[in-house]
């Protein structure tokens, strides 16, 4: 028997809540089938069992808490799984011993297989081919608090053969459009989805035949029919209670009535506002209670204490906003929805304009000798056909600068109230792609050759701007950078991309005149660079004198020889 282990469910997150079991203890379950639905405080997601077996014991009751790599349940995977299950149960071993010892330590009755629950099988050697050769495919992790994406384009039609890593799907998140490829070969025979259609991580996307794994007769209609059984099991697994290894007090009633779900940090929100979770209208999934429900209640309940007719001032409002909606569009103008990217980057600029204490700190930098150094660079990266601009000297000087300053390369956790010190300085960079802004990052700038620096420096520009940058570029970012004088600006006040602290935006280089050290007006090249911080980490000080240094670097570049390693 073995216990699995919570994993990871993302940066900062060390716990979740248990909405639904999927399976009962005693359930039959096969490989990358879902157990179990969590709720972290940044999306509800399923847990997949990582191997074929029976389920033996559920740690966790729903409603109940369960932390990072804790058990969260316990299966078996040894072949006489059935045989020694029904022993167990039975209350006796083979020495006679009585195993009654408690829901704690007793073996659970196997549930009884139901139409609606059964999950097919492998099929018995030299036996007919039976339903379970068709294999879902479920729609693997997107990146952070990605929970759904919408199908663009199918590349393999229903039928056809598909070869392992094959691409068979391509799909857009908020943040990428990407391409979904084929665990091995085999022949696609069902897609679940549509173009233009979402498909939710950790649910079937399409249902496959491994090769060999079909029957020689096997037909079309069979094939399809039976990919259908297989990938339904796999969705309708029984979400009943669950049976009696599992304590009474992991029910999820609460009083006599079911409790709210709502995840960890909703809770503590909740508590922290003095208000009552019950009364609180949930929008998500089964009633959930969100983090935005919370707000939202919140607001209208300041709204009312704050006016004698609460009512009436509601409906007018109430009226108004659908007066507005159901205004007509005067004829010419374009109405387009905001959707995808441009969505997704109004909403997150939003919250962080909204509850990022922003402050700013600006400087001139004097990059006449970080000019001359690139120019007698260039040559060097041309004998390999590469490029060198501006950027990569940029953030190999930043990463020094951070290794000083790591207050700068924290990212911050509202709802702990905790700072986050990172172990790379990953440096993201804004780019202006035609699908929205992107800010894909380089990892471990400080580990780099600026030869290195470069190479992904260009890779990520040409992927952003295409709009296929993978989700692990577009995560972990620690400190960030927006070239806005690439474009002609010379000044801009940043939004911080949450939950990094700071970014700063690069002005346009300008020749200007400038007093040398003997008073005479010379040319200097001049750049301008505007920080934003987040007041609650971070204080004017630091950010000058963190400044100043990265500064130091750069209008003197060949400092940075006595710390590169």
């Amino acid at each position: 028997m073995s216990d699995f282990l919570l994993p990871d469910l993302g940066e900062g997150i060390v716990e979740c809540e248990v909405v639904k079991w999927l399976v009962r203890e005693g359930d039959r379950i096969a490989e990358d089938q879902p157990v179990v639905e969590v709720s972290t405080d940044k999306a509800v997601m399923e847990i997949t069992a990582p191997d074929a077996g029976q389920v033996t014991r559920l740690y966790c009751g729903e409603g109940e808490t369960a932390r990072v790599h804790a058990p969260l349940f316990a299966y078996d995977t040894s072949p006489d799984t059935a045989t020694r299950t029904d022993s167990a149960c039975a209350g006796d071993d083979t020495n006679g011993h009585d195993h009654a010892a408690g829901p704690a330590t007793r073996a659970p009755e196997p549930a009884a297989a139901t139409p609606d629950t059964e999950i097919p099988q492998p099929p018995e050697p030299g036996g007919e081919q039976t339903p379970a050769a068709a294999k879902p495919f479920l729609l693997p992790d997107l990146g952070e608090g990605i929970v759904e994406c919408e199908v663009v384009a199918w590349r393999v039609a229903e039928g056809e053969e598909i070869a392992e890593d094959q691409p068979v799907v391509e799909v857009s998140t908020d943040k990428a459009v990407m391409e979904i490829t084929a665990p091995e070969a085999g022949r696609l025979v069902r897609r679940h989805c549509q173009v233009g259609e979402s498909a939710r991580v950790h649910t079937p996307l399409f249902t496959y035949h491994p090769a060999g794994g079909e029957s020689p007769n096997a037909t079309g209609t069979t094939t399809d029919t039976t990919s259908r059984a297989a990938s339904d099991a796999v969705q309708s697994t029984a979400p009943g209670s669950v049976s009696r290894g599992t304590s009474a007090s992991a029910a999820p009633m609460r009083d006599g009535r079911r409790r709210t779900p709502a995840s960890p940090a909703v809770r503590r929100r909740v508590r922290e506002l003095g208000l009552n979770l019950d009364e609180i209208p949930g929008s998500g999934k089964d009633g959930r209670v969100l983090k935005e429900d919370v707000l939202a209640f919140q607001q209208h309940r300041d709204s009312a204490a704050e006016t004698a007719q609460p009512a009436a001032k509601a409906a007018t409002e109430t009226a108004t906003t659908a007066t507005a909606r159901g205004a007509e569009v005067p004829a010419g103008v374009r109405v387009e929805p905001l959707k995808g990217i441009r969505a997704v980057m109004a909403r997150r600029m939003s919250e962080a304009a909204a509850s990022i204490p922003h402050f700013a700190y600006g400087d001139e930098f004097d990059v006449t000798e970080l000019l001359a150094l690139r120019e007698r660079l260039k040559a060097r990266f041309a004998e390999r056909d590469e490029r060198l601009t501006l950027m990569p000297l940029l953030m190999k000087a930043l990463a020094l600068a951070v290794s000083e300053f790591p207050l700068l390369n924290c990212r911050f956790d509202a709802d702990a109230e905790a700072i986050h010190y990172q172990d790379g300085c990953h440096i993201g960079m804004a780019v202006d792609s035609q699908s929205g802004l992107l800010v894909p990052n380089v990892k471990h700038v400080e580990g780099l050759s600026l030869r290195q620096v470069a190479a992904e420096v260009e890779r990520l520009t040409r992927a952003a701007r295409e709009g296929r940058v993978a989700p692990a570029d577009l995560k972990g970012g620690t400190i960030s950078i927006s070239n806005i004088g690439a474009l002609g600006g010379t000044y801009a006040m940043p939004i911080i991309n949450a939950p990094e602290v700071a970014i700063v935006a690069l002005g346009r280089v300008q020749r200007l005149p400038r007093f040398d050290a003997e008073g005479r007006v010379v040319a200097r090249s001049i750049m301008t660079v505007t920080w934003s911080g987040d007041h609650r980490v971070l204080d004017g000080g630091t950010m000058a004198r963190f400044c100043n240094r990265w500064k130091g670097y750069l209008e003197a570049p060949e400092s940075m020889l006595t710390e590169l390693r």
